[in-house]
């Protein structure tokens, strides 16, 4: 085989690792993810609970890396079949080994990972789950890979290649497809995030008003009282304004040091809170359209430092 065949299958087979390990942890994370999502555990917490992010970064390998792997397998065993790539050649050997040994290396981090979060108290159903999906994605590759380079006759089409190459191909398309059904869509993304940038501001909003407490012994009459800020506190504008309203977020003082800060959500974050998909704060857990959000200022006598609480 010429020194350029032996340059471009180098290539064939690195990439292949490459997209290999991105699809086989794709596979691996969408699995482990409707394992949380569907296991109930009410003590689950992230990273050990349900995470749409995760979920979303895996679906986006899969659809990138997936077509790439499965394209360089054919395209491997087609030259194989026709003799270009040689049975016995050393860079069909040596990257046929190189892939198992990465491969050894990313699934047995993969299994201590796993072992680690069921000392760590997950539930047992959820290990054994999560660890069967490791073994079994692992056995199938070892074992795939294992047969191919041990294989006498590279010649001709042979019937256990074929039922790998298809058979893995319908895994990654079946949890591919399984990964849709568990998140949201990006224009339910975007709202999600346009209300946890209003929560934010609810927070920071929320912490000035603490801190003029602590300073004055009373409520601030209006937000306004809050800009330029005191020895503990400094807000702008910017920060007291509402983006979907354009002015400045409604407030309202309801007792000598309880308030209301309104706003208008487009979604509910309550059941997000419930399932930990994504990150809430539970001092601003609101439905959907206006809301007003009741905090109340306590002090701790330990530290003499004012600190609100939700008020249900």
């Amino acid at each position: 085989m010429e020194k350029s065949q032996n340059a471009k299958f180098a290539f064939f087979y690195l990439l292949s690792l490459v997209a290999l390990v991105f699809t086989a942890l794709a596979a691996g994370i969408i699995v482990f993810q409707i394992i949380n999502k569907t296991v109930a555990d009410e003590l689950s917490l992230a990273p050990g609970g349900f995470m749409q992010d995760a979920l979303r970064f895996a679906i986006s390998a899969i659809i990138i890396a997936g077509p790439i792997y499965f394209f360089l397998a054919w395209l491997i065993n087609k030259n194989l079949l026709t003799g270009k790539l040689e049975k016995e050649s050393g860079i069909r050997k040596w990257l046929t080994y190189f892939i198992l040994l990465i491969s050894a290396v990313v699934m047995i981090g993969w299994l201590i990972g796993t072992i680690s979060s069921f000392l760590n108290g997950e539930l047992t159903l959820k290990f054994a789950l999560k660890s069967l999906t490791s073994i079994l994605i692992s056995a199938l590759i070892f074992s795939f890979y294992l047969y191919d380079i041990k294989r006498e006759d590279v010649s001709k089409n042979n019937n256990v290649i074929r039922g790998y190459y298809y058979g893995s191909l319908v895994l990654a398309l079946t949890a591919l497809i399984a990964g849709f059904f568990f998140i949201d869509s990006p224009a339910a993304v975007r709202s999600q995030k346009y209300d946890l940038a209003i929560a934010n501001k609810l927070s920071q909003i929320d912490n000035a008003i603490n801190a003029y407490y602590g300073e004055n012994k009373k409520l601030p009459a209006g937000l306004k009282d809050l800009l330029g800020g005191g020895s503990t506190y400094y807000l702008l504008e910017s920060d007291i304004t509402d983006p979907g309203a354009d002015k400045t977020f409604e407030y309202k003082v309801v007792a000598k040091d309880a308030y209301e800060l309104c706003s208008t959500f487009k979604t509910d974050n309550r059941q997000q809170a419930k399932d930990k998909s994504v990150y809430v704060d539970t001092r601003w857990l609101h439905g959907a359209g206006y809301q007003c959000l009741k905090q109340r200022v306590v002090v701790l006598d330990a530290v003499k430092q004012p600190q609100s609480v939700p008020v249900r």
